[in-house]
């Protein structure tokens, strides 16, 4: 009798441990996903001269697409920037994806190519962290490849 107590506390042990471990992670662990971006709107706010400087913003919005799987698009992009001095931006953006949300943020000079941390998620991405690479590769329509490397 003891034996079986023992038992079931070592397994009831086991499976908090497991439990507890699990959600300290992201959803999805080490992945990566690749996706193109189409720019579908986009608004420039100057809140200055009329040369770009700190405080000026560019608010974004684009479809996401898996050429591979569907001509349809499978989610969306947002993103606003804050100019501040150089020509540097703050960015932030959202990824809306089928099965989640990836949030990403950072700084940027050059939008041709960056490279922004991926903050967080929610759904499947449900604290996700690693990076998110942009490139473009089209200009009427802005079109971008974007992958995602997740870190787990």
């Amino acid at each position: 009798m003891i034996r079986f107590i023992l038992l079931g506390a070592v397994a009831g042990a086991a499976a908090m441990a497991i439990a507890t471990s699990s959600g300290a992670g992201a959803g999805t662990g080490p992945a990566q996903i690749k996706i193109t971006n189409t720019l579908v709107q986009s608004a420039f706010v100057n809140v200055g001269s009329r040369a770009r400087g700190p405080g000026d913003q560019e608010i974004s919005a684009g479809r996401l697409y898996n050429r591979r799987i569907t001509t349809q698009p499978i989610g969306r992009s947002e993103s606003q920037c804050t100019f501040s001095f150089s020509g540097v931006r703050q960015c932030r953006g959202t990824f809306t994806l089928p099965k989640g949300k990836l949030m990403v943020g950072g700084t940027l000079r050059y939008t041709e190519l960056y490279q922004l941390a991926v903050l967080g998620g929610t759904g499947l991405y449900d604290n996700a962290r690693g990076t998110v690479t942009v490139t473009r590769i089209g200009r009427r329509p802005t079109r971008e490849l974007v992958v995602f490397r997740l870190t787990g």
